[in-house]
């Protein structure tokens, strides 16, 4: 039934109402900024404050997107053990190295190459608040500038906008294909749809149950549709397909070896396990009472986006089956609630002008209900809050080790690397060691092996807990929140003889570990 109610498009509209939601849209007046475009600029504005701030939520958007795309360039990085294990695929990588590259010319050091893709990444969610716009357009001018608008100051969107990951990268993609493949689309539009449908698959191969229920809908009763629909895709999975030849890898080989790592191997399970219902508990404290409004409004635009929904429930039950969960996980659900919620409170919107007095206030009251909301839900929660600030402590702390002239080799004592922004930012061409209790050559004697290696650095980040372990003649610096925890910057002066830690270099120490 949810299928058969998409059949001609997403939407569920008369005739009628689309041609005076097309109408309206269509009559932009040229006296007067046009509302998408006004409502464009404000969420870039969001979008590129949030790309400015320095918090880094996974350390995946650095470790396996942004380091692999530095190397790419020819420089040194941190090699984790997916790409020792060819897991990762190198589309991603690939499509981040110009802006990696332009950053690194334009602000060199690292932040440059840490910066510059967060504002692409930050501008290509825009597609979302563009979709939004279009999907609303096809009931009424009402629903494209509440739909828009509430696209463009979502908390969840915002957050997630800047971060280099597949999850929201995929999502801008998944949206505006959803656009073009529904309400009676053109060859055209299905070729480009699926190309866009294939393209995010190669970025999160996990939201294929999704992608799938799309295309169902997308051709259901019309399945002429899937020629090309199928023909985009392909098309775009050769060009991924030649990224990979380009690299000297075997095309989605990184599909097979990841399946066979966290399905059969349990790898993903190593970074915790959550039961079915851990998603609805993350909405629920993250929405918390709140959740109510967009639960009706969901409720209420259900109607109108029927397939968009089916996306977002199956996507969210089929994480939900996952052991391992994070929160970005389901980001393509939270953007497709978000869209379909929208809808859904646009129809208040044209309930409360049938009322005498409250045609001038409907718009302002339902829109200043979404800002409310978000605004409000953004540092309600202790987690929400954790993912604002997640990164900042170490930024700053990379950054004043990265600007020390004297530094000449700096040695991680007991601090996971994965808490920490990249290579480049952390240290540039200076030697980077890593002293680890797991690591086999260590043997759990950690304070012993840093005074027979001290001589190759002279900087240590530690926790501030670890300070008897260190050598008296290191003194503590500087210190910010890394993780859980404080961690500090201690330095020694003199000079720095790298023979003597030429076995703990950090991607020496992670093949021993395994990580």
């Amino acid at each position: 039934m949810l299928l058969h109610g998409t059949i001609g498009g997403t939407m569920t509209s008369t005739g009628a109402d689309v041609a005076r939601g097309s109408t309206a849209v269509a009559g932009t007046s040229t006296r007067r900024l046009h509302p998408l475009f006004a409502l464009l600029l404000l969420a870039l504005v969001l979008r590129l404050a949030a790309a400015l701030w320095p918090n880094v939520m996974y350390p995946d958007e650095i470790f396996q997107y942004l380091e692999p795309a530095w190397r790419m360039l020819g420089h040194d990085g941190i090699l984790t053990w997916e790409w020792r294990e060819g897991i990762r695929g190198w589309f991603l990588p690939t499509l981040l190295a110009g802006p990696v590259a332009v950053g690194g010319l334009i602000a060199p050091g690292g932040e440059g190459a840490f910066l510059v893709p967060r504002l692409v990444a930050a501008s290509a969610s825009l597609s979302i608040v563009v979709s939004a716009w279009f999907f609303g357009a096809r009931i009424s001018r009402t629903h494209a500038i509440v739909a828009a608008f509430a696209a463009a100051v979502w908390f969840e969107l915002i957050l997630l906008a800047p971060h280099t990951l597949g999850e929201p990268l995929a999502t801008a993609l998944i949206v505006p294909a959803a656009l073009l493949v529904t309400s009676r689309p053109s060859q055209r539009h299905l070729a480009i749809g699926g190309a866009l449908l294939a393209f995010a698959f190669v970025c999160r191969f996990q939201y294929a149950p999704a992608i799938a229920v799309l295309a169902l809908g997308a051709c259901w009763m019309r399945w002429r549709n899937l020629i090309p629909l199928i023909a985009g895709g392909l098309a775009a999975l050769m060009l991924s397909a030649a990224i990979e030849l380009a690299h000297g890898a075997v095309p989605f080989a990184w599909l097979i070896g990841n399946i066979r790592e966290n399905l059969l191997h349990d790898r993903a399970t190593e970074f915790g396990v959550t039961p079915p219902s851990a998603y609805l508990v993350n909405f629920l404290i993250v929405w918390s009472a709140a959740i109510v409004l967009p639960l009706a409004a969901i409720w209420r635009g259900a109607r109108h986006a029927p397939l968009l929904l089916a996306v977002a429930l199956v996507n969210l039950v089929f994480h939900s089956l996952i052991a391992h969960k994070e929160y970005r996980f389901v980001f393509l659900s939270v953007a497709l609630f978000i869209i379909v919620a929208a809808l859904g409170s646009a129809d208040w919107v044209q309930w409360l002008r049938a009322k005498p007095g409250w045609r001038r206030w409907a718009l302002p009251i339902v829109t200043g209900v979404w800002v409310l909301l978000s605004v409000t839900l953004a540092g309600a929660s202790e987690g929400m809050r954790d993912y604002w600030t997640r990164g900042v402590g170490a930024a700053r702390l990379a950054a004043e080790l990265r600007s020390d002239p004297q530094m000449c080799g700096l040695a991680l004592y007991n601090v996971r690397f994965q808490l920490l922004p990249g290579r480049e930012r952390l240290v540039g061409a200076v030697p980077l060691y890593a002293l680890e209790p797991a690591d086999p050559l260590a043997e759990l004697m950690l304070p012993p092996l840093l005074q027979a290696t001290r001589p190759a650095f002279n900087r240590i980040l530690a926790r501030p807990a670890a300070a008897g372990d260190l050598p008296a003649d290191f003194s503590r610096q500087s210190c910010a929140r890394v993780g859980i925890a404080d961690a500090c910057i201690y330095a020694r002066s003199g000079t720095c003889n790298a023979a003597a830690a030429a076995a703990f270099v950090i991607n020496d120490v992670l093949v021993r570990m395994g990580h």
